[in-house]
Formats: C-alpha cells, structure tokens, sequence
C-alpha cells in the first residue's frame, strides 16, 4: 500500500462496488506504454517477457500506488497471429507496417487456430504476466487485461481504411470476420477471467470519429454486447473504453451494458457522465498529451483537479483516468503530480472548496 493512503486498492474498489467506505477517489491512470519507463527499461524490453511486463506494472504500482495494473493483449494481437508485420521500435509504441488480408474473400482462409489460447505465444506471454502481478500483489491491488475488440482486431488484419470500405461494399464477408474474432475473443477472456483478471475492452476503430452511429449499430455493438455478456456470465467485470469522440455512439456503448465506460478526454467528462451516469460509472479522462506529456506538474494538476471536479459527484460513481494510454514520453514528474493531486482532490469526503 503507498505511503499516501489509508486503503489498498482492493478495499478502495471494494467500498467502490458495496457502497461502503473508501478513504480518496478510485484511480486508475492507464499506465500501459510508460510502464516501462518507471522500471529503467525500454518499451521493447518492457513487452519482450511476462516477466518483464509484470516487473514493469508492479515497479510502477510500488512508485504511484495506481489502484490497477494493466496487462496488455494490445490492439493488434490478432493480426500478429495472422500474418500482419509490426514495426518493433525500441522505445515506442509498435504499429502494423503491411496487412496480412489482401483480398478479402481470402479471410476464412488465414491461420485462424493460430490466436486460439493453447497456439498464442502471444496470449501465453500476457497470461504469465497476469500470473505473476496477481502472485506478487493481488492481495491488495487488481489485475486487468486491455485486449481490443472485435472491430479493432479486423482493421489489425486488413488496414481501416479496407475494413470501413468493406462495411459498405461486403457487409456479409465483415460481419463473418466479426462473427469469428468474437467467437476467438471470448475464448481469451474466459481463460484470464479465470485467473482474476478484469477486463478492459478498447475498441478504437469504433470511435465516433470514424465510424458513423449507423455503423457502429450495424457492425460492433451486437457483437460488443456479447462479450460483455460473456465476461458477465464468466463472473467478471469489464470497462469499455472507445478512444475519440465517443459521443456520438455512447448510447449504443451503454447499451452493451458494460460495468463502467471510460471516455477519451477528447470528450467533455461533464456531457459524456450526463449520458452515462444513470446507468453506470463512468472513468476518465485527464489529457494524455497536452498535460500528461507537454505539461507541466502544475498544469497536470489542474487537469486532475477540474476531472474530478466534472466527475465526482456521478449517480453511479466515478473513477479518475488518463483519457487513453499513457505513452512513454511523460515524464515520470507529471506522473508523481497525477497521483499527488488525485490524493489531494479525491480524498473523500469531496470538499468543493479544495478547488478554489
């Protein structure tokens, strides 16, 4: 437990979930990217191993007393499996250079079995990772898992400027990929469920803004619905996050009937909670860049300050977050005052006059 607080994270969560006591604000900065940063390796080095990954979750955990680690499945697992080729910067994001599915009448046809559980190095690496965060101290803070969605694992496979064509030229052929990747997704979750893990489902390529609400309707959120559905059935719990203005499609996203939505701080935390707070919590959404990483620790502040002041008092609860991941150029000082002002702003009960 950090030196700064009065509860473990999985108290805090706890008295979150029950409505009972907790001492400050659940926080839950996505610190995924920078992890490594926080450990002295480098994001290559930080995603080479599970035992690295966790080491990096853990040391930041150690640092910050973030009320959850992150394991990532990442975006673009499926189309790695597949066939798709990733950049492997030393100390940057990855990104897909060239697209396993040239043709898209070929897709039955791609390695499917090959993301299966037992056949993924992949899932292995991130499973082991999970294991060994929950070994380590999953007695006093939770695990989660961020794996993209259905959607997101197509455009991983064909590019998305194909996948938003397709929509329109070979509706059928997309929905049979949708049909395939959540029938394969499912099968991921259920084995980290399993072990304990929370899951955070990122869905970007369905952010309002690309796709219109129609689309949306049509391709993701029958299928998001399902999972959802499956983690609940599982007895897990799950954060749906869509990066981008999400506001356009953030009824269909309560609509899945998620545990929590997490809006991108593109989005208005005032107007997104007065859509959301009937029916969930609602996480977010200090700025990932202009604060987070050209800011100042006085300007993170700030953020942090005027985040809570938008979102604390929603119907169902709120939950402090970066608006998306945080990447490795933040410095590790505005990570410090993320954390210093969510103690100093959060701490329950809210005193509005902490703000002035």
């Amino acid at each position: 437990m950090h030196k700064d607080d009065q509860m473990t994270p999985l108290e805090r969560l706890n008295g979150f979930l029950t409505g009972g006591e907790m001492d400050r604000l659940l926080t839950m900065p996505f610190i995924m990217s920078m992890s490594g940063k926080a450990a002295g390796m480098t994001h290559k080095q930080k995603r080479s191993t599970g035992e690295n990954e966790a080491f990096c979750q853990i040391e930041s955990y150690k640092r910050w007393g973030n009320d959850l680690l992150i394991v990532e499945y990442g975006l673009h697992t499926f189309g790695i499996e597949l066939g798709s080729v990733m950049a492997d910067p030393e100390d940057a994001v990855p990104h897909i250079t060239d697209w396993v599915l040239k043709d898209i009448n070929d897709w039955e046809n791609l390695p499917w079995e090959n993301i299966e559980p037992e056949n993924s190095e992949h899932f292995k690496l991130h499973l082991d990772a999970v294991r060994r965060c929950i070994s380590e101290v999953g007695n006093e803070v939770p695990t989660g898992l961020l794996a993209g969605m259905p959607f997101t694992a197509i455009a991983s496979i064909m590019g998305t400027e194909k996948l938003l064509k397709a929509c329109r030229k070979n509706p059928d052929v997309v929905k049979g990929m949708m049909r395939r990747c959540t029938d394969l997704i499912k099968q991921v979750h259920n084995a980290y469920i399993k072990e304990g893990a929370m899951m955070l489902l990122c869905e970007p390529i369905g952010s309002g803004s690309i796709v219109p609400a129609k689309t949306f309707h049509e391709f993701i959120e029958p299928y998001m619905t399902e999972v959802i559905q499956n983690i609940k059935d599982q007895g897990g719990m799950c954060c749906y996050h869509i990066c981008g203005n999400s506001m356009p499609i953030i009824e269909n996203m309560i609509a899945s009937q998620p545990h929590m939505i997490s809006v991108d701080n593109r989005v208005d935390l005032a107007e997104a909670k007065a859509k959301v707070e009937p029916f969930m919590p609602i996480v977010g959404n200090v700025d990932t860049v202009d604060a987070m990483v050209l800011g100042t620790p006085e300007e993170v502040e700030a953020s942090v300050k005027e985040s809570i002041r938008k979102g604390y008092d929603a119907q169902h609860g709120y939950i402090l977050a970066t608006g998306c991941d945080l990447n490795v150029n933040v410095p590790l000082e505005n990570m410090d005052a993320f954390m210093a002002a969510a103690r100093k702003y959060g701490k329950l009960p809210i005193d509005p006059s902490t703000w002035e």
